[in-house]
């Protein structure tokens, strides 16, 4: 087991997940989906753009391919990001159709990632701090990141007593445990 396997594994259970909690959270109304709920990015719909919001920043770190991950409205034009909470889509559908788009750019990525590539430095802005430091603690944040705000959903889900199921990677594993 390589780092690439452990990253490509992560890239297919992010794409699980979002696949599962789109599919309930799209059976809900968009006042539902938009209530205030006290959490961090306030809604299920605000924490949602918030990944995919996050999920394109680093793409476009990890890439360099900027263009690709500009997040555009419908008209076609690019969507200037002023803050981590910034709403995206207001539209559930747009949101979705976004989603899957970058969770099949994400999976692509991963396939083609190297060793070298991952041991090697990502250089970059944020805000006005410059960081570098390996890829692979880049990459690790990136889906433990994931992780972390999909946790906070399934929670807003069960608490209004809907079942998110089993969320759990090795669930999915046992399920595709040498997909690539």
């Amino acid at each position: 087991m390589t780092w690439i396997d452990q990253y490509r594994a992560l890239a297919r259970y992010n794409l699980w997940m979002n696949d599962r909690l789109f599919a309930l959270v799209g059976k809900l109304d968009d006042v539902e989906r938009k209530r205030d709920r006290g959490a961090f990015f306030r809604s299920i719909h605000g924490t949602l753009n918030h990944l995919l919001l996050a999920d394109r920043r680093w793409m476009a770190r990890f890439t360099g391919d900027v263009e690709r991950f500009t997040s555009r409205d419908a008209s076609g034009k690019a969507i200037e990001i002023t803050a981590m909470s910034q709403e995206l889509y207001a539209d559930f559908d747009a949101l979705s159709r976004e989603r899957a788009r970058t969770d099949a750019d994400i999976l692509a990525w991963v396939r083609q990632i190297d060793e070298r590539a991952l041991s090697g430095d990502l250089t970059y802005t944020r805000g006005e701090a410059v960081h570098a430091h390996p890829l692979w603690w880049a990459v690790g944040h990136f889906f433990n990141h994931q992780t972390h705000h999909r946790g906070q959903v399934t929670t807003l889900l069960t608490q209004m007593g809907i079942d998110p199921g089993v969320t759990d990677l090795i669930v999915m594993l046992w399920d595709e445990p040498f997909a690539p």
